[in-house]
């Protein structure tokens, strides 16, 4: 991996991005930059020494709001992604491998899940509970919803692989069902739970942006959804404000294209069809 370019360049761009996440703020705060802190005497200032990213209609610093919201949307995008994937896990590979009651009860399930539309479901959740709760009930929401797919991935996959050698020879050996489905089927599904995993994170911060860009997240803590929904209620791109919309957008399209081109960097190192010959 450490030798496929776009696994590198996927990684170090994540690796910026957390490491903006964990010490940024800190960072910031030592400047004498603050994302909540107003300055009503100079709103809308272009970007400048004291203000490396120009100032909001308020006149809050948009560097220390794209810092301090870098960490708020990974940590929902991380622990959403979490819960989808580890949901679709369970209920994929462990209803595909027992099989019989269980993976009809399981297979029901997420087809029940996988035939509600998801946005929408999400849209009426979110309004339901807008306001009562900060980052971890969104990214509850948005990883409870967005399990389904995967689910249904992992499940078609489990039932590939559960007449294997390898499956057969531990289940004669005297294995139990957890401890096959934990150390057999699952290692062999890393690379597809890996991206779906990273699959998954970035969906759920596409997901957190879109709820607040409408104004259903909770648009009171600083993050990158809640600082377009802002720039966009205060009109920022008539009054020609980029600096307002334009940095947390491109964190997010950039986040994305770094997950994609770790996936593709995966699947090129999986699948035998992809691979260069040396």
């Amino acid at each position: 991996m450490r030798r496929n370019p776009k696994v590198v360049a996927g990684v170090v761009i994540i690796a910026v991005f957390v490491l903006m996440a964990v010490a940024g703020p800190f960072v910031v705060e030592a400047f004498g930059l603050s994302a909540t802190r107003l300055d009503t005497a100079n709103p809308l200032l272009a970007p400048s020494a004291r203000h490396p990213l120009g100032t909001t209609m308020m006149g809050e610093d948009v560097l220390a709001q794209l810092v301090v919201g870098t960490r708020t949307s990974l940590l929902v995008g991380l622990v959403a992604g979490t819960i989808a994937v580890t949901l679709a896990v369970l209920v994929g590979v462990t209803g595909a491998y027992l099989g019989g009651k269980a993976d009809a009860v399981l297979t029901t399930l997420t087809n029940v899940f996988l035939v509600m539309p998801g946005l929408p479901l999400l849209i009426i959740v979110a309004s339901y509970v807008r306001g009562r709760g900060g980052w971890l009930l969104v990214a509850l929401i948005i990883g409870l919803t967005a399990w389904p797919w995967g689910a249904r991935q992992k499940r078609a996959q489990t039932l590939s692989l559960r007449n294997r050698d390898f499956v057969m020879a531990a289940e004669l050996s005297g294995e139990s069902k957890w401890r096959i489905i934990a150390f057999e089927l699952i290692p062999n599904l890393l690379p597809l739970i890996s991206t779906g995993y990273l699959g998954a994170v970035i969906a759920s911060i596409f997901a957190d942006a879109g709820l607040s860009f409408i104004g259903l997240g909770n648009i009171n803590i600083t993050s990158w959804g809640s600082m377009l929904y802002w720039s966009n209620n205060q009109q920022a791109l008539v009054q020609g404000a980029w600096w307002w919309f334009v940095p947390p957008g491109a964190c997010i399209a950039l986040l994305g294209t770094a997950a994609g081109l770790i996936n593709f960097g995966i699947d090129e190192l999986t699948n035998p069809r992809l691979r260069v010959a040396k």
